[in-house]
């Protein structure tokens, strides 16, 4: 989760109200409320953020170190973490080693073990936090308000691991064209980023009348785009490609379980 997320999580989860932490931290319910959503312009101060760890009961300099990673590009932020996540292997692996009554066998199996991770050179991306922008059709098109995208100012966001396209954006999934692939609710993201080729699944936007719909994008003859269900029951859409103003693919799904 982002900042923003983990503090409201946090006062919900102390049954305070926006007000009620406003008045203990000092600091405005406007500003408070950007801070939750992920609309704030510039970062919170560490001032206000020591006062929220001691208002919200967290562990100090709990969200300081959020932020200050937060406040890295993408890439150091990346490399930090893979490293973290290197270090916090080798502490663990120097515990068991001295703990005691270990066998000569298993201190071999273990040192394997950080030999294979490090041969395999994983890295952790902590990605980026994704607008989700509105609802998009797994039916026929229909009417779209992209909420002044790509402002990059949303209801609500998504992080996504590994992405790292500026331009990527999120959406709701209505209807059950795209099913038993996608699902209504599902949050789907899309990245403009990554090419797209036959047979896959794409947000395609209308230039006129202004539509979206979510479907397979398939490039036929003449300039035509075949929009294509997954869903059986679903005829396909054969449409010219000069009535298309976007199609970007889908990348990253988010499903409830």
């Amino acid at each position: 989760m982002s900042l923003g997320q983990i503090i409201r999580s946090k006062r919900e989860q102390l049954d305070l109200t926006l007000d009620e932490v406003s008045n203990k931290v000092g600091y405005s319910k406007p500003y408070l409320s950007t801070i939750e959503t992920g609309k704030v312009k510039n970062p919170p101060s560490d001032d206000l953020l020591t006062r929220l760890e001691r208002v919200l009961q967290f562990e100090g300099g709990l969200l300081l170190n959020i932020a200050h990673l937060e406040r890295m590009p993408s890439d150091v932020r990346g490399a930090y973490e893979s490293r973290e996540a290197e270090n916090q292997k080798l502490r663990n692996l120097i515990k068991r080693l001295t703990e005691k009554g270990t066998k000569a066998s298993e201190i071999h199996s273990m040192l394997a073990e950080v030999k294979m991770a490090k041969d395999s050179k994983l890295s952790l991306a902590a990605g980026r936090l994704v607008p989700i922008i509105n609802k998009v059709s797994a039916g026929y098109p229909t009417d779209f308000n992209d909420l002044d995208y790509p402002v990059g100012v949303a209801d609500d966001y998504v992080r996504c691991p590994d992405l790292h396209d500026p331009n990527a954006f999120a959406v709701r999934v209505v209807g059950d064209s795209m099913e038993p692939r996608f699902f209504e609710g599902d949050i789907v993201i899309f990245s403009p980023a990554v090419e797209v080729q036959n047979g896959d699944d794409c947000f395609v936007r209308f230039t006129m009348p202004h539509e979206t719909t979510f479907k397979r994008v398939f490039f036929e003859k003449e300039d035509k785009i075949r929009l294509q269900p997954r869903n059986e029951r679903y005829s396909p859409m054969v449409v010219d490609g000069h009535r298309i103003d976007g199609i970007y693919r889908a990348v990253i799904r988010y499903e409830k379980l």
